[in-house]
């Protein structure tokens, strides 16, 4: 049966961009809701649907828009943690455009919805089951494909970077709450100094530091702590990709395999999905 959270979960922190606190609200939400996030602070207060078809921008991160201007960006990581804490139902207030960063993971996101108390409705959930194929590849031959699978969602990543404190990275596994709260979750977005820097020159990442981000500088980890599990980075790009497809509306039983990607990928990848009903069956 479909889920939401018996009482308001708030979760405070700062924006990665702003620099600027943000207060985040998970509100129980009747069936059939899905996730939607209503920005407080506008005076319409819009709702913006969790959806692919509403994702405007996957640069850095997924940014979803209501078509009217108004956006919430660098949800994947709560998106995330809402589907493996099986939430299928929630209204998200945020007094700004961005979700707060916390730690640059999912860990206190899943911590918080993990730890609340659930509230079972009386409607099925429905979840999607890949039924063929469904592939997208860029112009440099990053490539993501979804497969059919037996059960559950299984995801095998592979990232390969220049940087030999990163190098060639692999995830293979079947995404469970144990695997993801104790390898997935607790991994926090990484980058070079050299971005950070650039990024900061033109006013943006405000909020970035070594306490919300893994920073390289060459062969060197700025972090004094290093990296916290084995293999950190690809295993982020995982988290990444498992709140990306959420935005599919749906559980997905199936196999995603990627090579090199990111959220544009992920997203164009949902666009390939539902653009034959062919694909996949929802059961």
């Amino acid at each position: 049966m479909q889920q939401t959270l018996k009482k308001p979960l708030q979760i405070n922190g700062i924006g990665l961009h702003s620099g600027l606190p943000v207060s985040l609200t998970v509100n129980p939400a009747k069936p059939d809701t899905g996730i939607v996030f209503r920005r407080t602070d506008l005076p319409e207060k819009p709702l913006i649907p969790a959806r692919y078809t509403h994702v405007v921008d996957t640069r850095n991160c997924t940014c979803l828009g209501d078509g009217k201007g108004n956006i919430v960006s660098t949800i994947e990581h709560i998106m995330a943690a809402l589907a493996v804490a099986e939430i299928d139902n929630a209204v998200i207030d945020v007094d700004g455009p961005e979700i707060p960063i916390m730690d640059g993971s999912g860990k206190v996101f899943y911590d918080a919805l993990s730890a609340a108390e659930k509230e079972k409705q009386d409607s099925p959930r429905q979840c999607l089951k890949v039924l063929k194929p469904v592939e997208f590849a860029d112009d440099k031959g990053n490539r993501a494909e979804l497969l059919p699978a037996k059960s559950g969602l299984k995801i095998c990543f592979e990232i390969d970077f220049p940087s030999k404190i990163v190098g060639r990275q692999c995830f293979d596994n079947v995404i469970d709450p144990q695997i993801f709260a104790e390898e997935i979750a607790p991994c926090r977005t990484f980058t070079e100094k050299a971005a950070v820097d650039y990024l900061q020159s033109i006013g943006l990442i405000k909020g970035g530091s070594l306490d919300n981000a893994v920073v390289l500088d060459g062969d060197k980890i700025l972090n004094p702590d290093g990296f916290r599990v084995e293999n950190e980075c690809v295993n982020h790009k995982v988290l990444d990709a498992i709140g990306d497809l959420y935005t599919s509306g749906y559980q997905i039983t199936g196999l995603l395999r990627a090579r090199r990607t990111g959220h544009f990928h992920n997203n164009q990848l949902l666009h390939k999905l539902f653009s034959d009903s062919s694909n996949y069956e929802i059961i």
